[in-house]
């Protein structure tokens, strides 16, 4: 058992994140420009209307503009590109969320890599992900970002450790490998056809479980000492780990609720404010 391990509080990082975020936003105010997060949901599912109200909230409780657009199941692919392309062209849109899932007729991968580069804020094209492999340039997906952030606020060290990530998604598991990559981890990345899943676990200094299955990750995987980052979140406010269990060996853990969650939803605010920063600078320039 480890002794007083810390409880990785992601809604405090949020709220201070938000705080510093607050005042660029007072500031970009000073020269008439409002940060804008245009985001589309294509069709009806309960759980994206619900992720896409909870975003437009957090906009606006810092004095953004949230524009929501909101297509019919029946969109095709064509429509979606056409809606992408004109949020492209708007200046007074800095960041574009195009909500996942989109209803299966329609070809998402090309609906993301349609959305520029520059207002690419959720980290979801192709482009960006290669450079967030190279290290520059394009923002990361926000739950990569946010689970960085974490470990930053807590000035917990990943230089020479040796992180595991539970997962391979385009949006989660790999982005997150690479930034752990490109502070000088270690990374093994494991997946629903890795053998010997426990046994490489409970060699992690960092474990990242991103699985999509409640309570997967169990205590007795968990090297004593070991830093956890629950990037789940099932059904009944589950994470991907045994939370109890792990906790008596971690030194750091984040809860579900309250851990990740909430700094991922915070990283997407302020890539909309680094893009309408950015945004900003580049008319001043041409000016």
């Amino acid at each position: 058992m480890t002794t007083n391990p810390i409880i990785l509080d992601g809604a405090r990082v949020a709220d201070t994140i938000k705080e510093q975020l607050a005042q660029r936003v007072l500031r970009l105010a000073e020269r008439q420009v409002v940060p804008c997060l245009a985001t589309v949901l294509v069709g009806d599912d309960p759980a994206s209307e619900t992720y896409v109200r909870m975003k437009g909230s957090a906009c606006k409780r810092l004095g953004m503009v949230s524009r929501r657009i909101h297509l019919d199941r029946e969109t095709s692919t064509e429509q979606l590109l056409d809606v992408i392309r004109q949020l492209n062209e708007d200046p007074l849109v800095h960041g574009i969320l195009l909500q996942h899932p989109v209803p299966p007729h329609i070809d998402e991968r090309a609906a993301f890599d349609a959305i520029s580069l520059e207002k690419d804020v959720d980290g979801v094209t192709t482009l960006g992900f290669a450079q967030t492999a190279f290290g520059f340039g394009a923002f990361p997906s926000c739950t990569p970002a946010a689970i960085m952030a974490i470990l930053d606020a807590y000035q917990l060290p990943i230089e020479g450790k040796h992180a595991v990530v539970i997962g391979r998604s385009p949006i989660l598991g790999k982005p997150v490998s690479l930034l752990l990559l490109n502070r000088n981890a270690t990374v093994t990345i494991c997946h629903s056809k890795t053998q010997e899943l426990a046994s490489i676990v409970r060699s992690a200094d960092i474990v990242v479980a991103a699985v999509g299955r409640p309570r997967f990750v169990q205590g007795d995987w968990i090297k004593p000492g070991a830093v956890i980052l629950d990037a789940g979140y099932n059904k009944g406010n589950i994470g991907d780990v045994d939370y109890d269990a792990c906790l008596q060996r971690a030194s750091a853990i984040t809860p579900v609720p309250a851990g990740v969650g909430p700094v991922t939803i915070a990283m997407l605010l302020r890539h909309t404010v680094d893009a309408a920063e950015n945004a900003a600078s580049a008319q001043t320039i041409m000016a």
